[in-house]
């Protein structure tokens, strides 16, 4: 259907279209129609999807109003009990949310990140020497997974040999709604019996038994890492429950991992495509510590959407939403809003403003591992580029059959080395 044609009565967001395509044209037509716009959801009660750039940032910094208690990053309606089983720090706002983030930030702060980098530069490294010379590979298995899960691992304290088993786990939550990747399709009735699960996903049950595993070790014996933090932190002379620990240590590995991975990915899909921006960045290395890393964050946007709930009855752009309303927020469409971005739809690796929202709009839930994203992204490309005179798909990049995240799931290339 072309754009000119396309109503809000065709607006689709499900699971399929995604699996396809990112739909550009349906959120420019929200945006300029009806920018904050009731969905009917097969899947249950529908929800209000809001797609301009300043709603976006209105809604995170009013957490009064816009909740996270009721599942931040589940569509679907939760009762009471499935609430509070798969709580996260995710789904809670200030004050307890501002305490556990506190437990876990001092890693992720820009001075402590800063000191990563000779470390980054090694993995990275090391990445690029085992893959480039295969020259015909799948990127996302043998580049863009493996920087973020060896630095994920180095601060969590995994072992290194376990790596593969955490892409796993993670991989299995996130594509819940993917066929290929599911252990059971979120939407059918099996998923019932893992209804208290995250992403009602019984990978996360192997998540937490190893976290478990892990857990016990650094309580005979804590060290400078991650899990040794939680299971010995204290909040209000409260160790952390072990619900409170299990979605903690679900929430780092599959975030951790998860979204560097597709900025990585989807950055060099975007100068395969864009060779012109690929020439600036040979030509200019430093623009992507200046501008070219924000540029492929705001391309990628791995995140897709996250909901809030309605704690009352409140008005948005005129639109009457009620209080225990779902409301979506998409950075898919804010990071491509024409009022905030010029020529929103170019990829420019110099774009000078470039204010996206990849970590959240703001607000106490601002994206804990934004800093270290952004670096892992500029050492791959800047230690990456130098040694690859090309590199060319050898077939279609397959993505994962879900409206949550923007996910690759196979990206195969050839390279020529320089």
């Amino acid at each position: 259907m072309s754009v000119d044609k396309l109503t809000l009565d065709d607006v689709d967001l499900e699971n399929d279209v995604f699996a396809e395509r990112i739909p550009h044209d349906t959120f420019a037509l929200l945006r300029r129609e009806a920018p904050v716009h009731w969905y009917d959801w097969k899947h249950g009660r529908g929800f209000w999807c809001v797609t301009k750039h300043a709603d976006l940032v209105a809604v995170h910094k009013d957490t009064q109003t816009y909740s996270s208690e009721v599942g931040a990053a589940a569509l679907e309606d939760l009762d009471e009990e499935q609430i509070e089983a798969r709580k996260s720090m995710l789904d809670m706002d200030p004050p307890r949310h501002s305490r556990l983030r506190g437990l876990v930030s001092q890693p992720f702060t820009p001075r402590t990140v800063k000191t990563y980098e000779t470390a980054l530069r090694e993995l990275t490294g090391l990445v690029l020497d085992r893959a480039l010379p295969l020259r015909e590979f799948d990127f996302i298995e043998e580049i863009a997974k493996e920087l973020p899960i060896r630095v994920l691992a180095r601060l969590l304290g995994v072992p290194e040999e376990d790596n593969d088993k955490l892409i796993e786990w993670g991989d299995r939550c996130i594509g819940n709604t993917d066929p290929e990747l599911a252990d059971v399709l979120h939407d059918s009735p099996e998923s019932d019996q893992y209804r208290l699960l995250p992403f009602r996903s019984p990978a996360a049950v192997e998540l937490f038994e190893y976290g478990h595993w892990l857990a016990a070790q650094r309580r005979e014996d804590a060290r400078d890492d991650l899990v040794s933090k939680l299971v010995h932190a204290e909040i209000e002379g409260e160790k952390l429950t072990p619900q409170e620990f299990d979605t903690m240590f679900l929430l780092l590995v599959v975030a951790g991992n998860e979204t560097t991975r597709q900025a990585i990915a989807h950055g060099m899909n975007a100068l395969m495509e864009h060779r012109e921006e690929w020439r600036r960045l040979t030509a200019e290395p430093e623009l992507i510590w200046r501008t070219g890393a924000d540029e492929i964050l705001r391309w990628s946007t791995p995140v897709l959407h996250f909901r809030r709930t309605a704690t009352r009855d409140v008005k948005l752009r005129g639109r009457a939403i009620r209080a225990g309303d779902k409301v979506v927020v998409w950075y898919i469409s804010a990071n491509f809003d024409e009022e905030v971005f010029d020529e929103p739809d170019r990829f420019d690796v110099g774009r000078a403003r470039n204010p996206h929202l990849v970590f959240g709009g703001g607000g106490p839930h601002y994206c804990l591992g934004a800093h270290l994203a952004k670096l892992e992204v500029q050492v791959m490309f800047e230690m990456m580029l130098p040694r690859i005179a090309d590199m060319e798909p050898t077939g279609p990049a397959e993505r994962m059959r879900t409206n949550f995240t923007n996910a690759f799931k196979r990206m195969p290339v050839r390279v020529t080395p320089a």
